[in-house]
């Protein structure tokens, strides 16, 4: 384990997703799962999220289209909330949501709608 990589991504993790997420997530490690949560946390969050080329921003954008794309509305979910953490707004969102539902197809976008529109909702 890289240790340095390890604790950055910790602290990227909490930053977008909140820290009920992720202590939720640790607190249910296990020897089965405990690989995978060091990796997420590693390279998921250390590596990548805590690179600085893009802006956390423009993470979540990416992010958004891609998890879309693969149509993981649990994880889309999560980035929504991530995204807002990282200061997209309402419009945004919705820009965002038109370009997925374009690229990736009307019933994925309207998941996608579905999905975002109860997050927003939740913050009200």
């Amino acid at each position: 384990m890289d240790k340095i990589l390890y604790d950055r991504g910790l602290v990227k993790r909490r930053q977008v997703l909140g820290d009920s997420y992720v202590d939720r997530a640790l607190a249910n490690v296990n020897d089965f799962n405990r690989d995978f949560q060091r990796l997420v946390t590693e390279y998921c969050w250390g590596e990548v999220w805590g690179e600085e080329t893009l802006s956390p921003r423009e993470r979540s954008i990416l992010t958004l289209g891609m998890v879309a794309a693969l149509g993981k509305m649990g994880e889309f979910a999560n980035h929504i909330r991530g995204a807002q953490a990282n200061g997209l707004t309402p419009d945004e969102l919705h820009a965002v949501l038109i370009q997925i539902a374009v690229y990736c197809g009307i019933p994925v976008g309207a998941d996608c709608y579905q999905t975002a529109e109860a997050i927003l909702n939740e913050s009200k």
